[in-house]
């Protein structure tokens, strides 16, 4: 589980403005904090197929919000991949 502190940091390296939450840019940062989260609890406990789903599920819809970053704002695209440390 995301802790609201972790969840903030991930907000202020991605975000438009000082109000922004819910921006893809800000979204995307979330979900791969969650990711990250998931992957290293599902490293100890092979056997959670529950998490693993959730996992999945979740790069898939970070797997959305890029491809739709992708298409509005190439430019802030290509930032968030940086900033994110993401493959593409």
């Amino acid at each position: 589980m995301i802790t609201a502190d972790n969840k903030s940091k991930a907000i202020k390296t991605t975000q438009l403005h000082a109000s922004d939450t819910g921006s893809a840019q800000s979204q995307a940062a979330i979900l791969t904090t969650r990711i990250k989260e998931v992957t290293e609890h599902l490293q100890t406990n092979k056997h959670d197929h529950m998490a693993r789903r959730g996992l999945i599920q979740m790069v898939g819809r970070r797997k959305k919000l890029l491809k739709y970053l992708e298409t509005k704002d190439f430019d802030s695209y290509k930032k968030v991949v940086a900033d994110l440390g993401l493959r593409k």
